[in-house]
């Protein structure tokens, strides 16, 4: 049973980040209530979690998490351990990695960790373009 509700979280997160990680946040729940096949809340006492989950033929994936503390955690290595296609896993790494101007390679993100969103993002049209890679990505792994 979760102990955290999206009011509680987006609450949480607007009291410990700046209004514009805050509103940044908000769209991604937003647009996960639109696109996850299922979003789950932490139960922590310290801190919020949300995960944004997609349906595939490996069963609930999950491709990331948020905290309310305005981190990110983009689940790239948990989907090359689940052996999700290449094509899938090519498109989304080559689309964060032009975004972010990071590497995800398995060499140089070799551990999927917790990133302040205030660092991933400057610009509004990052985060259309994180949420359209993570669009894309639950499209091909439902097909």
């Amino acid at each position: 049973m979760s102990k955290w509700t999206k009011s509680e979280f987006v609450e949480a997160l607007r009291t410990n980040c700046s209004r514009e990680i805050a509103k940044i946040g908000e769209r991604i729940i937003e647009f996960s209530e639109e696109h996850a096949s299922e979003m789950s809340w932490g139960r922590g006492d310290g801190h919020g979690t949300f995960t944004f989950r997609c349906n595939s033929d490996f069963g609930v994936l999950p491709l990331f998490h948020m905290t309310s503390e305005g981190t990110l955690n983009i689940q790239v290595n948990f989907l090359r351990s689940k052996g999700v296609p290449k094509q899938v896993l090519l498109d989304m790494v080559r689309k964060l990695e032009s975004n972010f101007l990071r590497e995800y390679d398995a060499v140089m993100y070799d551990v999927d960790t917790f990133e302040p969103i205030s660092e991933l993002f400057f610009t509004s049209s990052q985060v259309d373009k994180f949420l359209n890679t993570m669009e894309g990505c639950c499209y091909r792994l439902r097909q």
